[in-house]
């Protein structure tokens, strides 16, 4: 049990028997009444999200996750399937409740697998990866005004919004929270 003043970011909670992630915490003490915590919450099983408050005295149920340093491997269709860094075992996740994270997914990359009850359920990305632009339109220097961005797609299809100096080739950083663009990355 975790009392709700204690919920942080990326703490587990049991909600009727179902693994919630807590994505955002805002604490609110009002002026009358009790203070709380405003959460929302992503549903670690199907990805839908749940918002909820909880007194801070009152006690919640959060769920006992372990997490697993594992590389990406491949798609097999139904599940991506990750290989643990200690013991070697392959891992599948199943595609259902992460499709939005298969962009992110690239091989030989380290990534962090939550498992509850023996099933692993969500695929932690790193907050910042480096990607190369696959495709890019070209741009000629004076065509707008400064600050403006086009979409380009990276190797792994994911669309970012970069600005018009960006080309083909080159590498990125993106924020992986927001999908932004963050610095061209020379390697």
């Amino acid at each position: 049990m975790i009392r709700g003043g204690d919920i942080a970011k990326g703490t587990v909670l049991l909600i009727k028997g179902t693994p919630y992630l807590v994505v955002e915490r805002e604490f609110v003490n009002p002026g009358k009444g009790s203070a709380f915590a405003r959460c929302k919450m992503k549903n670690l099983r199907d990805g839908s999200v749940l918002t909820q408050t909880i007194k801070t005295q009152d006690n919640v149920e959060d769920a006992t996750v372990s997490s697993h340093r594992c590389q990406y491997q491949y798609d097999d269709g139904d599940n991506f399937i990750f290989m643990d860094n200690e013991t070697f075992d392959q891992i599948a996740v199943p595609k259902e409740g992460n499709e939005s994270k298969a962009h992110y997914l690239k091989d030989d990359i380290e990534y962090e697998i939550i498992v509850w009850e023996g099933e692993p359920i969500d695929v932690r990305i790193p907050q910042k990866m480096i990607f190369e632009v696959a495709e890019s339109e070209n741009y000629i220097k004076g065509d707008t005004v400064s600050g403006a961005t086009k979409p380009i797609v990276t190797e792994t299809g994911l669309t970012v919004r970069v600005p018009l100096f960006i080309k083909q080739g080159e590498k990125i950083l993106v924020n992986t929270e927001s999908n932004d663009y963050v610095e061209r990355v020379n390697s």
